[in-house]
């Protein structure tokens, strides 16, 4: 009986040590299952190029490290380069499929959205309905088609020919501060072409006058740098969330997530002020309230909130904050690399100011009839897109089944991911893709007039301010072939060296030295 009581307390003394023991063991199975699971299903694709990766991690160190230096475009760009047109990194066990191929991108896309196959992925959409709330970008099926069904009208090319005096309102007020700095002074062109993208979007949505002269009686007025340093620390977050930070660490006591939470309250304080007044007047069925200017009742903003009731004061906060940051970076880059571009493809440059020069004698300045003679100037623009893709490696979507891709099987929750800066430099698509060559978006030959401009997006998701953009960057860059000659200060490594936040953007600022042209 003594040695029961001895042998039943020895029991109880290494009961903890058995229970450690007995459940480390649990964990260490579970988790060698879920890894054999995983292996199993993504087993067809470890026969795709894929970069060395770590035996636990797999590509993830390296995808953090370049989204932390900023260089994350042109890892994925790199890799390309090195494993082909279709590749797969891994993050854990988990497998993305990159594609760098215009047409396969863009087949993968259109087809996949449209049968179901492919949907945004889910982490891609967390990232995006986290930067305020939840956007258009961060839903699927239903919820996204009632959103872009409401939006699509705005943003259509029918409606964008009323806003052109708004836009050259807008680019006249570049012009007139490059005035002011030529001969000698040196301007950074990007927070330029910021400032304008931004009004312009600002007037268009919130109905905040472009004039930086004139208030806004509805809200706050626009300050641009605040706004734009906002912006930029909610995108970054947003691209740090998409490939791999843990949505719970912004809660953590760290300069990130302090940045992350005084940004989003300074949006938020921005533009609750007219999004109120915008759900009173649909409340109150008024357009004629005495502190509304004539520019907010024509605001998108006023029009969506009256046209659509599942519109409340979060969704409307978040949908603002998506345009804003949508409506501002893409453009305002995009102008940037376009004007690096011109300064050093003289011939281009000439041929551009030319057609400008004549649509101006026949018309009498930038307007609706001169914009139809200048297919060229958007033709440069294109080919600045094809080039400068800024928008290269901002979103993914996700396999709902098994599908095929390029002839390989895709296990259902594969993440599909795209390379535009490498698929624009594609030479079996583009001849002599490393050349600026507007004219290659104007020949009418079978071989290039199907040439996928994919900057844009592709299938029912393809960008909803296209048309914006290409409007503001037509008029802009006419403006600035009338007016001026430039250089740039730093040479070509204002086009080389770029870096990424949410989007691809010039390090230097693309500072630019302008010569008022003798026009007399």
């Amino acid at each position: 009986m003594f040695q029961d009581i001895l042998a039943q307390i020895a029991y109880s003394e290494s009961f903890p040590y058995l229970a450690i023991v007995v459940g480390a063991t649990s964990i260490a199975g579970t988790l060698g299952w879920r890894w054999w699971k995983q292996k199993n299903a993504y087993k067809s694709l470890e026969s795709l190029p894929s970069p060395p990766k770590h035996w636990l991690l797999g590509n993830l160190p390296q995808v953090l490290a370049a989204v932390k230096q900023k260089k994350y475009f042109q890892l994925i760009f790199d890799w390309s380069q090195q494993l082909g047109p279709m590749y797969v990194i891994w993050t854990n066990s988990y497998p993305i499929v990159v594609l760098s191929k215009p047409k396969a991108i863009e087949d993968t896309i259109i087809n996949g959205m449209r049968d179901g196959s492919l949907i945004r992925s889910e982490r891609s959409r967390n990232a995006w309905n986290d930067i305020t709330g939840p956007i258009l970008l961060g839903q699927t099926g239903a919820e996204w088609q009632w959103r872009r069904k409401v939006w699509n009208p705005e943003f259509s090319s029918s409606s964008l020919s009323k806003y052109l005096e708004i836009i050259s309102q807008a680019c006249e007020q570049v012009i007139e501060t490059l005035k002011k700095a030529t001969p000698s002074k040196v301007v950074e062109v990007d927070p330029l072409f910021v400032e304008l993208t931004m009004r312009v979007i600002s007037c268009l949505v919130l109905g905040i006058p472009v004039d930086r002269n004139s208030v806004s009686q509805e809200g706050p007025p626009l300050e641009v740098s605040k706004v734009y340093e906002a912006m930029s620390i909610v995108t970054y977050r947003f691209l740090r969330q998409a490939t791999g930070e843990k949505t719970w660490m912004k809660y953590l006591p760290t300069k990130n997530s302090r940045d992350y939470w005084a940004a989003r309250r300074y949006l938020e304080e921005f533009l609750t002020p007219r999004i109120d007044l915008a759900l009173k007047m649909r409340e109150q069925n008024k357009t004629d309230l005495p502190q509304v200017s004539p520019l907010f009742q024509e605001s998108m903003l006023v029009k969506i909130t009256a046209k659509e009731p599942k519109y409340n004061r979060e969704a409307l906060i978040a949908e603002s904050v998506e345009l804003l940051i949508a409506g501002t970076d893409t453009t305002a880059h995009s102008l940037s690399f376009a004007l690096g571009s011109l300064a050093f493809n003289q011939r281009v440059f000439q041929q551009a100011r030319d057609i400008v020069d004549q649509a101006w004698e026949n018309q009498g300045g930038i307007n609706i009839e001169s914009l139809k003679e200048l297919a060229y100037i958007r033709a440069i623009f294109k080919e600045t897109l094809r080039l400068y893709p800024v928008t290269t490696g901002s979103t993914s979507l996700q396999t709902q089944r098994e599908t095929v891709i390029e002839g390989k099987v895709i296990s259902p929750g594969t993440r599909i991911f795209w390379s535009i800066l490498a698929a624009g430099r594609d030479p079996e698509v583009y001849a002599n893709p490393e050349e600026f060559l507007p004219e290659r978006w104007l020949d009418k030959s079978k071989e290039t007039t199907s040439l996928p401009i994919i900057g844009f997006g592709s299938g029912p998701h393809r960008c909803l301010g296209e048309h914006l953009s290409m409007l503001e960057a037509t008029v802009m860059l006419a403006l600035l072939l009338r007016h001026f000659d430039w250089e740039l200060v730093n040479g070509r490594s204002s086009l080389e060296d770029l870096q990424q936040n949410l989007l691809i953007y010039p390090a230097d600022k693309m500072p630019v030295r302008f010569r008022l042209r003798n026009l007399s």
